[in-house]
């Protein structure tokens, strides 16, 4: 099909089943008038139905969306983006910070000194004694507590292979005799500490501690080795930011039983059990340990800095009671399966969740349907309605007819439909810029996909303003990196790729690539030949799939195309790295953190690098973007890492669209004032991207209010 009967033969259809829906599809008021609870339920559909109904084990956007009512985190974002309390009633953040003290460097006009005189040193200098800089005199007064921590001597067992190939790992024994080491308490995170201590103690003071001088092996060890032992049992220097949350007393999981901090210390551990192969562990490998302090009090220790640590505890809280190592043995015995084996990807509670969320689940048919009530003893107060409804419903059309009909109470407006329905008196609509990007992603570990130049080819191919104005109706703009474009972390400097298909082809044949008699390009004998696969139900990615493979094939590339129901296409293709090249989007945050997507460590199966992007240099950019904490230096960074991902064109980068959807006028936010009274308003969009964020006080009337007072 080509672009234009693409954008001639839809409207068509879908002006013609419009004219036919007003004659056979039952309006609102004769739903309402059979079934009177009507009112009382939300509606909503997607083109697909979610994989798991579990936060700790899902990534994709239909799970999210269900797990978004039935689950709750400690904190979240307000509509104005800043971090609020849920589970969490408050939170404190501050750091531990250590450091070896090392007595075989002078210290110049004091020698070497012994742990008690560093730490009078550096108390002579917190009291003004010394001249210092105004930084240094900022981590000084900082300083909350000093200590020393005594000289011990411990036993430490590693485990290493033998070689690379083989499996096999032998015990390495390590006597350790560490020296003394102070620890210093400290009022807020500061991770120019140990810089500005440097201008005290000596620049050399803790680069030069040699922690492999403290070390006894059992064993021959190599020198590569010894120091990797040494910077991971005795490291000079220890930055651990804390978080302390406190809890809100007596919320209650829908089974009834208490959620405490022992719940929110289970999640952690489920997250980062390896056999539960969890997508959000590279969230939480920076966490040392979570400590249980009493049932309404965890603290989390970090090892290293981390600064999106706050954000990552938005994620769903678990129930302990149900999940843990017993429950998960007895449900393996009920359901014959090995207790061994068994966890928490194989258990029943992916469809059927227990949460502490606004929505309780009650019932979920595979491809069909997902339903929820209101949990009445919700903490903040019950939902207004009494039911949550997920339809899946793959094709937008039947959506559309869906949505007028009144059968689902919300629609996702499609390009071409924006100006139409923004104009129709009969709804409410909001729009604004998406979160994320829409991008063909590329498989690297497979040829010729591996080859920057063939990527960059691939992508000069494509007329991205073309997809814009044509298929997008004008609904979106350009994006040429990771970030979202709304943020500063965006590197506006980079331009986009050019649509060049001339130079497309020049540079795919400085790689070898020769067009034959047939036209079609070919290297060593092998015709350039992939499939391009995106999931069923996106018109708008079909779109895509067609003008790509189009672009490419006027260069000579035969390119098959593939369509997959959403749940085969996530779980076969994607998580498992199947695919040579694919068409999805990723909706973002505002937080510059992109190890999961993009660090050359999550592009195993079931994580979410998996294009397989591997660069030495955008690896220590991503970990340097973690553990900065100041945030011009972040936004350098970001800056550097959007250049690096743009040259190597992991994706061709496309588009980031304008969303718009629309609502009956008679969904409205209900509140209750302080007198008693029922007060109806308006939604509104809110800083979040979208208009959902007061969702639980919305409710459905049988007449639209009247809000011309409102102004």
């Amino acid at each position: 099909m080509t672009i234009r009967r693409v954008l001639i033969f839809t409207p068509i259809l879908i002006i013609l089943f419009l004219l036919q829906s007003y004659f056979w599809v039952p309006t609102y008021e004769e739903q309402s008038r059979g079934n009177p609870e009507r009112l009382n339920e939300y509606i909503t559909a997607s083109i697909g139905d979610a994989s798991t109904l579990n936060p700790v084990l899902s990534a994709d956007s239909a799970s999210s969306q269900i797990e978004s009512m039935v689950f709750e985190g400690l904190i979240d974002r307000d509509e104005n983006l800043n971090f609020r309390g849920r589970l969490a009633t408050s939170w404190q953040i501050y750091e531990e910070a250590f450091f070896y003290v090392n007595e075989k460097i002078d210290i110049h006009g004091y020698g070497r000194l012994r742990a008690k005189e560093v730490i009078e040193l550096l108390r002579k200098a917190k009291a003004g004694d010394l001249k210092i800089s105004k930084e240094t005199k900022s981590s000084l007064d900082n300083i909350r507590d000093i200590s020393i921590i005594p000289a011990s001597e411990s036993l430490v067992t590693r485990y290493e292979k033998n070689t690379e190939r083989d499996q096999q790992k032998k015990e390495v024994r390590v006597r350790v005799m560490a020296p003394a080491r102070i620890k210093m308490l400290l009022h807020k995170v500061d991770q120019d500490l140990f810089n500005n201590l440097s201008t005290i103690l000596g620049k050399h003071y803790f680069s030069s501690f040699n922690g492999e001088s403290y070390l006894r092996f059992d064993q021959e060890v190599g020198q590569k080795k010894r120091a990797k032992y040494a910077q991971e049992i005795l490291p000079s220097t220890e930055h651990n930011p804390i978080i302390v949350f406190t809890l809100r007393p007596d919320v209650k999981f829908h089974d009834g039983h208490i959620l405490d901090a022992h719940d929110v210390k289970f999640t952690y551990e489920a997250i980062i059990n390896p056999k539960n192969l969890s997508p959000r562990v590279a969230d939480y490998e920076p966490v040392k340990r979570v400590e249980v302090i009493d049932p309404l009090t965890v603290r989390i220790i970090y090892k290293r800095l981390y600064s999106p640590a706050l954000g990552t505890w938005a994620m769903g809280i678990l129930p302990e009671h149900l999940l843990n190592d017993k429950a998960l043995r007895d449900e393996a015995k009920r359901t014959g399966k090995d207790p061994n084996k068994f966890s928490l990807r194989q258990s029943s509670f992916n469809r059927h969740p227990i949460g502490c969320g606004p929505f309780v689940f009650r019932e979920w048919k595979s491809d069909q349907y997902i339903i929820l009530d209101r949990f009445d003893e919700y903490w903040e107060g019950p939902p207004n309605y009494k039911r949550y409804i997920y339809r899946v419903i793959p094709d937008l059309l039947t959506q559309e007819m869906e949505f007028y009909a009144g059968t689902v109470d919300s629609y996702g407006v499609q390009p071409h439909q924006v100006e139409r329905l923004k104009r129709d008196p009969q709804y409410q609509s909001f729009s604004g810029p998406s979160f994320g990007y829409t991008y063909i992603g590329y498989n690297m570990r497979r040829k010729p996909f591996d080859d920057p130049r063939v990527r960059m080819a691939l992508s000069m191919a494509i007329d991205v303003d073309k997809i814009i104005k044509y298929v997008l109706y004008g609904q979106g703009e350009r994006i040429t990196g990771p970030f979202a474009k709304q943020t500063d972390y965006y590197n506006h400097r980079i331009k986009p790729v050019p649509y060049d298909p001339e130079g497309a082809l020049s540079l795919l044949e400085k790689v070898g690539w020769k067009r034959n008699k047939e036209g079609w390009l070919e290297k060593d004998g092998k015709r350039f030949q992939f499939t391009l696969i995106t999931n069923s139900g996106n018109d708008l990615r079909k779109a895509i799939l067609t003008i790509a493979q189009d672009g490419w094939k006027q260069i000579g590339i035969d390119v098959r195309t593939d369509l997959l129901e959403w749940t085969v296409f996530i779980q076969e293709r994607v998580d498992k790295a199947d695919f040579d090249a694919l068409i999805l989007s990723w909706s973002m945050g505002i937080e510059p953190d992109l190890y999961q997507i993009w660090h050359s460590s999550q592009a195993n199966p079931y994580q979410l690098n998996f294009v397989g992007f591997k660069n030495k240099e955008a690896d220590d950019l991503i970990i340097k973007i973690r553990q900065e904490y100041n945030h011009e230096k972040q936004v350098e960074y970001c800056h550097r890492l959007h250049e690096i991902i743009a040259t190597e064109q992991p994706y061709t980068f496309l588009y980031v669209t304008r969303w718009t959807a629309v609502l009956d006028k008679r969904i409205v936010i209900k509140e209750i004032d302080s007198k008693g009274n029922t007060i109806y308003k308006k939604i509104t969009p809110t800083k979040t991207g979208g208009y959902t964020f007061h969702f639980n006080k919305w409710i459905k009337l049988s007449a639209a209010p009247n809000f011309a007072m409102d102004g």
